[in-house]
């Protein structure tokens, strides 16, 4: 199911906050005119029973800002769909597309980056603007104990939106640090294909985060 919106403070559809991405965001309506091109809303059990959350980077082109949802049509969401499904966090088929009917299990899905930027890298200006929307969004979830986040970028918007500093959680594959709220906040190599091209991350590896979970 999709998440509640009604709950959060919703981006707007056409955001103009970062004029970069929203520039870019007006070429791919031209370029890509089926695509869904806009803030990519998270991907959502009902967020009254939320116990995982999982923060990626941002949107891709082809895949999220295609489909509308997080980590969809392309590699990433190939290996983080399965792996999730494996562990309970999920069930149903993924299907590479938002209507594919997979439900996420007391988990949510979201970027630090909500619309797609160039090259898949965003600035840090980019990054800042959307930090208050992820801050809400964790402020909004009562049953949250795990955050889990998919690469640097996302392990230090978790803890901006948390007003802790990065210094003090230094990100690690696989480090598992207990913040001072009581939330614990897990980190993984992104799941890209370039990260499991060049074996930076493996299938193994990225289990392996998931399966410490359950340790907590």
């Amino acid at each position: 199911m999709t998440s509640a919106q009604s709950a959060f403070p919703a981006v707007p559809k056409d955001c103009r906050a970062c004029p970069r991405l929203a520039a870019f965001r007006d070429a791919n309506r031209s370029g890509y005119p089926d695509f869904f091109n806009a803030p990519v809303p998270a991907f959502s059990d009902h967020p009254a029973a939320v116990k995982l959350l999982i923060v990626g980077l941002a949107p891709g082109l082809k895949g999220a800002n295609r489909t509308g949802r997080p980590f969809t049509g392309d590699w990433a969401g190939d290996l983080l769909y399965p792996t999730l499904i494996r562990h309970g966090w999920a069930k149903g088929t993924y299907g590479l597309s938002a209507d594919d009917g997979l439900e996420l299990v007391e988990a949510r899905i979201t970027n630090a980056v909500r619309c797609v930027p160039p090259e898949n890298k965003p600035v840090g200006a980019e990054i800042n603007a959307c930090n208050t929307f992820l801050g809400d969004e964790i402020a909004g979830l009562p049953a949250l104990s795990q955050i889990v986040a998919l690469g640097g970028i996302a392990h230090g918007a978790v803890l901006k939106a948390l007003g802790m500093k990065k210094s003090a959680f230094k990100f690690a594959h696989g480090a598992q640090h207990d913040l001072e709220n009581g939330l614990r906040l897990t980190d993984s190599y992104h799941c890209s294909r370039y990260n499991t091209n060049t074996g930076r991350l493996t299938e193994a590896m990225f289990d392996a985060v998931f399966e410490s979970l359950r340790d907590a």
